[in-house]
């Protein structure tokens, strides 16, 4: 292990240079540098790495950039789906209803969760869920009406949280 810790060090500055090179951002390429040593070091202790160390690492920053840019485009997406826009520049009031929204879509139940984003986010169409989730496609369509009208209840303050029916 020492070995290894001796190769990472010697590595980082190239790291870094290249996570900068990626990210255009100090901080961020920092984050970068970090996590892609955390996956290498747990990597590690699972298998040898056969081969050019420094290879594999630049492989692991570059796969770990391209998953947070991923993340980000969909985060992106999601926020453009609860305020309605794409603006560069949101305006304070947008973010703060944006804000406001994530927090109601927070509150809703997983599966509602899961259907607004496969629809609205991800792009999925009602008959993809449908095997998803293994029901008729009438059932999925309802569902995300329930699920998008208990959003809008909860973005717009009319209930705190998903109804709940009284059985006698």
């Amino acid at each position: 292990m020492h070995e290894l810790d001796e190769q990472l060090r010697e590595l980082i500055p190239r790291l870094r240079r290249f996570a900068v090179s990626l990210t255009r951002n100090s901080s961020s390429a920092d984050d970068l540098v970090q996590a892609t040593l955390e996956r290498a070091i747990i990597a590690w202790a699972d298998k040898r790495i056969e081969g050019d160390l420094r290879a594999w690492l630049f492989a692991i920053l570059y796969r770990q950039f391209l998953d947070a840019h991923r993340r980000s485009r969909r985060y992106a997406r999601m926020l453009e789906f609860f305020t309605g826009r794409d603006d560069a520049q949101p305006s304070v009031e947008r973010t703060v209803m944006a804000q406001s929204t994530l927090q109601a879509f927070d509150q809703l139940t997983t599966e509602q969760r899961a259907l607004l984003l496969w629809v609205s986010v991800e792009g999925l169409s009602y008959k993809e869920v449908a095997e998803i989730l293994a029901v008729p496609i009438g059932t999925v369509m309802s569902r995300l009406s329930r699920a998008r009208q208990a959003l809008r209840q909860l973005s717009d303050g009319e209930i705190a949280g998903p109804a709940l029916r009284r059985l006698k």
